[in-house]
């Protein structure tokens, strides 16, 4: 194991994350990192190791649980977050364990099965028609628009705002809110958090005065039931988390995948061949090309040895999914964009998580996902990038890979 501690904000790991990954996954698989000057923290970077942090109960997601630095409060803080806000963001269902977090999944679980998501797809393909009408009309002439504010991030945030409850005028409103969440900007997350708290605290007063079809009504009525309930802080924070993560990665999910087979034209064209491989692809493109590079930090309940390494108890532990899911020892020539890629045992990726924490909208992710990508290239047949593909710009920030702008052009 390396001696000094892996910065998550060094340039190499920020400028290629895949490369630098990789690397640290041959030299040393668990190993300590640092970010911010925070806590130090452990790195798991192979696939085995990965899963056994994520479906093994001795790694926890509430530090509490776990008696150990907590690594998100200590990020806040160094973000500048007021005290009082920090709990809704680092205490909500994304960070429970056990019957706590088995009650809020419970109470949110029934909108996103699978049989709920299905009735919901063919509202997905309308909003995607409708943007694609959209791109058409701001793409005449060889204009070039940028997909991720155009396309990649209308249609999720839509969708996922008609299922919570907010309205179509306060949308463009979570849009901003998100990406200043995203930015870690001392400036700008304090601002957002405290507004989005505030104006969900307005959305459930609403709500419980004129009740609607939608989860928010849903949640504000499971208060008056006798049995499991939240409370009105705990609703905030299960709106917040739902909308930001419903659909800032999916957005990106989107973006990142038309990056990936507009300079793989090769697999493109074995889509547009066969559309019936969308779903598949849309694991595959999941896998190696997903936004999320660093899962949610797990604590270790226990002393765990890992790889011959022993993570001491109440230790931080890291996920590190783009290490695990390019991993040559689960994976054939891992670092190759195939469509066809068989990702073996049901969901063999990691993109979305395993265990209790499985990502609650895994199965939405994927419907828009494979509607919009489908759709894209099926209706602009001549799609292209507006420039050279090495000028486009990714955000830097450790942990999520999103580009800044998609410029495209042929449609």
């Amino acid at each position: 194991m390396t001696t000094t501690p892996v910065d998550l904000f060094s340039p190499d790991l920020l400028a290629d994350p895949y490369a630098g990954f990789a690397r640290l996954r041959e030299q040393a698989p668990v190993l300590t990192a640092s970010m911010m000057g925070g806590p130090p923290m452990w790195l798991v970077t192979r696939y085995a190791d990965v899963r056994t942090v994520l479906t093994d109960p001795r790694f926890a997601n509430n530090p509490a649980t776990a008696g150990g630095p907590d690594i998100r409060a200590a990020l806040m803080a160094q973000l500048g977050m007021p005290e009082e806000m920090t709990d809704y963001l680092a205490q909500n269902i994304l960070n429970s364990d056990g019957a706590d977090h088995t009650r809020l999944r419970k109470l949110v679980s029934r909108a996103f099965t699978v049989r709920r998501v299905s009735a919901l797809r063919p509202r997905v393909e309308e909003i995607t028609a409708g943007l694609l009408d959209d791109l058409a009309a701001a793409g005449a002439g060889g204009t070039p628009v940028d997909l991720v504010e155009a396309f990649a991030y209308p249609l999720p945030i839509t969708v996922i705002c008609e299922l919570v409850g907010i309205d179509e005028p306060e949308r463009a409103q979570w849009h901003r809110w998100g990406r200043d969440l995203s930015a870690m900007d001392r400036e700008a997350m304090p601002v957002a958090l405290t507004e989005m708290v505030a104006h969900v605290q307005d959305m459930i007063a609403r709500r419980r005065a004129e009740p609607a079809d939608d989860l928010l009504t849903a949640l504000v009525a499971a208060q008056e039931d006798d049995g499991d309930r939240l409370t009105d802080k705990e609703m905030v924070t299960m709106v917040i988390a739902l909308v930001i993560a419903g659909h800032e990665t999916t957005a990106h999910l989107v973006s990142n995948a038309v990056l990936a087979l507009l300079t793989n034209p090769d697999q493109l064209n074995r889509l547009r061949a066969d559309d019936s491989r969308w779903p598949q692809a849309v694991h595959e493109l999941m896998r190696l090309r997903g936004p999320v590079q660093i899962l949610q930090t797990r604590y270790a309940t226990t002393e765990v040895e890992l790889d011959g390494t022993t993570i001491p108890a109440g230790a931080p532990v890291q996920a590190v999914v783009v290490s695990a899911n390019t991993d040559p020892r689960e994976f054939d020539d891992p670092d190759r964009l195939d469509v066809d890629r068989d990702t073996g045992r049901g969901e063999g990726h990691l993109g979305f998580g395993q265990g209790a924490h499985y990502c609650l909208g895994a199965a939405l992710a994927r419907q828009e996902a494979e509607v919009a990508l489908r759709a894209l290239f099926t209706r602009f047949p001549d799609l292209r990038l507006a420039v050279p593909a090495e000028e486009i710009r990714f955000v830097e920030r450790p942990g999520f890979r999103r580009v800044e702008a998609l410029p495209l052009t042929g449609f």
